[in-house]
């Protein structure tokens, strides 16, 4: 198995470890989660540039990354959920999960088709934006620990900017998914 390969299956083991440490471990979770939650992020991007300079990309890669990223980003939104974070609600996760969902669909038919849709510029920028956006929702979350309530200021606009963005980035890319494959949607 390549490189590349490994670094996607790391970055799914790594998952149970982030949700564990955030949900179950106090504020020292919550420090170490963002650690986990950065590895894993460090090996999305690994994996996509080692795969590209050394061409050993694969339809392994090619199906298992997105659905890496898939998985550890639908599981720390519903930790965000399950602890009641900060700006994040429940339409933003039904939002984001569907848009997986959805994409993912679109991956299985046109494996049908022996085709495979490798991640689009618009996937990238949002995986990147709901990366940065999971980032600082953790990081709310410790400082949340340590000020009084209501007294964020600056940075709660930034983590509400950012999962504005984020989610409108979600959208975009699923369209944009969507209109690029739309010859997939045959409905026969």
């Amino acid at each position: 198995m390549s490189l590349p390969n490994k670094l996607t299956i790391i970055r799914v083991i790594l998952i149970p470890v982030f949700m564990v440490l955030y949900l179950c471990c106090g504020t020292v979770g919550l420090y170490l989660s963002l650690a986990v939650f950065l590895l894993a992020a460090a090996t999305d991007y690994f994996d996509g540039q080692i795969a590209r300079r050394t061409k050993s990309v694969t339809n392994f890669g090619k199906l298992m990354d997105p659905m890496a990223d898939k998985l550890l980003t639908i599981s720390v939104l519903i930790c965000f959920l399950a602890s009641d974070a900060a700006y994040i609600s429940a339409g933003v996760v039904v939002v984001i999960i569907a848009r997986e969902l959805i994409v993912t669909g679109m991956r299985m038919l046109a494996l049908e088709e022996n085709q495979v849709i490798a991640a689009s510029f618009f996937g990238k920028l949002k995986t990147v934006s709901q990366f940065f956006m999971i980032i600082a929702v953790i990081i709310n979350e410790i400082l949340e620990v340590y000020r009084e309530p209501m007294s964020g200021g600056f940075w709660n606009m930034i983590v509400l900017v950012l999962v504005v963005l984020a989610t409108a980035l979600t959208v975009l890319s699923g369209l944009d998914y969507l209109m690029k494959n739309r010859s997939l949607l045959t409905f026969k």
